[in-house]
């Protein structure tokens, strides 16, 4: 029996394994089910975070929207003391005049926006009602307390400014109906400011809604530190009328919130959203609701906050879904890659086997099969970067268009995947980002020298033993193509330094039209017969297996800067130290 040679088992060994590697094996339904479940699995994530930040957002609009009123309200509050304390001041009993001109100084309107108006209510005994009507004749002839009732004193509004918005109110006394009487007793009994039930204001037009604001004031000297003294020492209030919905819509206008609003005041209604001209807006299922009882000067109130349209409108994103097609569209490219590698294989194994024969039949085709096997195999290793080429532009376009929708790990998932695919497409990168330059113009924004060399440069894998000084100046250019000429030109800087040490000098002029950038080193220099020859493609000046990179940088870097209209050279002595100065067209500076 004779002996099978070891060279025939090696080369059927090896076929027989370009065989089983031809045909789909655990490993690629591993790495597709994989796939599939990261896929899956950063979707759900993309739209739990989408939820949660939705959730998020109208919570913090409604707390917004609670303390944009109690903001309101303490404005209203301090106006109100600050009457107080004018009244206070005064020598004697404000009058009519008086009022009018303290008023008229604070421009109510302007500096109060949403209020009706600021006047004082007087306390006034039944027995002094017709001496007290006497006096208020004297500067307005037509002055009379209204309505009657029952009540055993009397709290006639005296004043109240602006007088022609509010004229129907004068005389008004406030104890003929409970809310309102209700209210300056409780101001009176307290001490503090407080709010009456809801009313309808006698001088509005439409009868909508409102409430009164109240802050009590007494007898000089007097004592106040009980109810009964308070009662004793009263002399009157100052008070602020309010229409609820021009409240609103001075504090909460309706095209500047996402949310609906009802408020009402132990049931009663004090306003409601559907009740005005932009109730258009109001979302019949809103995606949120939320109640919320506010405590407001002596009233506590009830808020119901809803998501309206604009809210449901701003509220959707694409992100998930993308997230998810970008996905399946990367599954059924591994698949198609799979496929491509499996068919792959067996063709070349095929044409192996005809080469074979026929290298049996007619040894002068050998060399021509040969050729044949090789120009295929060109054509097929080229044909395979087709499908990572469209892996990484899929990944590049879904981070550009998302880059301000999608989460933290969703783009830590697309950096991981773009990381892998450049490992076997560095050189054609560069080729790539030579060749499009120009094709997208970036606009030119504030940018920060200094700040933008330290961050590239505390980015880029350098020994500690490199220092790198720049100085501070801000600019008005494109950032990111002027991030690019940076990074390549201090990325250079180190790695073409001769020693395990070293420093990088960045420097700054401003010439009439342009900004002038130095960037200077202190490595072995380019000697002048070369300097021509490294502003080349694929041109490096030391040898490939000492040096990283693809002998790009200074060419892509150029071109950059020839793009926006300027230039870049270098200077160098060939012995110590490079100097690249870059010329940025200063024309968009202001």
């Amino acid at each position: 029996m004779k002996d099978i040679p070891t060279e025939s088992i090696n080369t059927e060994s090896e076929r027989q394994k370009l065989i089983d590697s031809s045909q789909f094996q655990g490993i690629h339904w591993f790495i597709l089910m994989l796939s599939c479940i990261l896929t899956f699995a950063a979707w759900y994530i993309a739209t739990e975070q989408h939820n949660k930040s939705v959730a998020e957002r109208f919570e913090r609009e409604s707390l917004q929207s609670i303390e944009l009123v109690k903001e309101r309200m303490q404005l209203y509050e301090h106006a109100l003391w600050g009457a107080v304390a004018h009244i206070d001041a005064s020598d004697k009993e404000v009058d009519y005049l008086q009022w009018k001109n303290y008023s008229d100084s604070l421009q109510i309107h302007q500096t109060y926006p949403g209020i009706n108006g600021l006047g004082i209510i007087l306390n006034v005994k039944l027995e002094q009602k017709n001496s007290f009507i006497n006096q208020q004749q004297k500067q307005r002839a037509n002055f009379t307390i209204h309505p009657s009732h029952k009540e055993p004193e009397l709290w006639p509004i005296t004043y109240i400014e602006p007088y022609l918005t509010n004229k129907q109110a004068v005389g008004l006394d406030v104890a003929f109906e409970k809310n309102r009487y209700s209210g300056i007793k409780n101001a009176r009994d307290t001490g503090l400011a407080q709010l009456t039930g809801p009313i309808t204001l006698v001088q509005d037009a439409k009868q909508t809604p409102g409430f009164l604001f109240y802050a009590p004031f007494y007898k000089k000297g007097a004592l106040r530190d009980s109810v009964s003294a308070r009662r004793e020492a009263i002399i009157g209030v100052t008070y602020a009328p309010f229409i609820m919905s021009k409240l609103i819509s001075g504090t909460l206008a309706v095209d500047k919130r996402h949310v609906t609003l009802k408020i009402s005041d132990n049931g009663e209604s004090l306003y409601n959203d559907a009740d005005n001209d932009d109730a258009s807006k109001i979302d019949p299922n809103p995606l949120f609701i939320k109640h919320i009882d506010v405590d407001l000067y002596g009233r506590k109130w009830q808020f119901q906050i809803s998501s309206n349209l604009d809210f449901r409108e701003n509220s959707k994103s694409n992100q998930p879904h993308l997230i998810l097609l970008g996905g399946v569209i990367i599954n059924l490219l591994l698949l198609a890659l799979f496929i491509f590698l499996s068919r792959a294989n067996k063709q070349a194994l095929a044409y192996a086997d005809v080469i074979t024969r026929e290298l049996k039949i007619k040894t002068q085709r050998l060399v021509k099969s040969n050729q044949d096997l090789e120009q295929f195999a060109y054509v097929a290793s080229h044909d395979l970067k087709s499908p990572l080429n469209a892996i990484r532009k899929l990944v590049s376009w879904i981070s550009e268009d998302c880059e301000n929708l999608l989460p933290a790990s969703s783009k830590e998932h697309l950096t991981l995947l773009n990381n892998r695919s450049e490992r076997m497409n560095k050189l054609l990168d560069d080729l790539l980002d030579y060749a499009r330059i120009g094709r997208h113009e970036y606009k030119s924004q504030p940018v920060d020298l200094a700040a933008t060399a330290r961050e590239i440069f505390s980015l880029l894998d350098h020994p500690k033993t490199f220092t790198l000084s720049v100085e501070s100046q801000s600019l008005n250019v494109a950032k990111i193509p002027l991030e690019i000429v940076l990074r390549n030109l201090i990325s250079n800087a180190i790695k073409h330094h001769d020693k395990s040490s070293g420093h990088i000098e960045i420097t700054y002029e401003k010439d009439d039209d342009s900004h002038a950038i130095y960037v200077k080193d202190d490595g072995p220099g380019i000697p002048k017969d070369l300097v021509d020859k490294a502003l080349e493609m694929f041109q490096t000046l030391r040898p490939r297996d000492k040096v990283e990179g693809s002998g790009m940088g200074l060419s892509l870097s150029k071109k950059t800067v020839e793009h926006y209209g300027g230039s870049l050279t270098i200077e160098s002595d060939g012995k110590s130290g490079t100097t690249i100065i870059v010329r940025w067209p200063a024309k968009n500076t202001k």
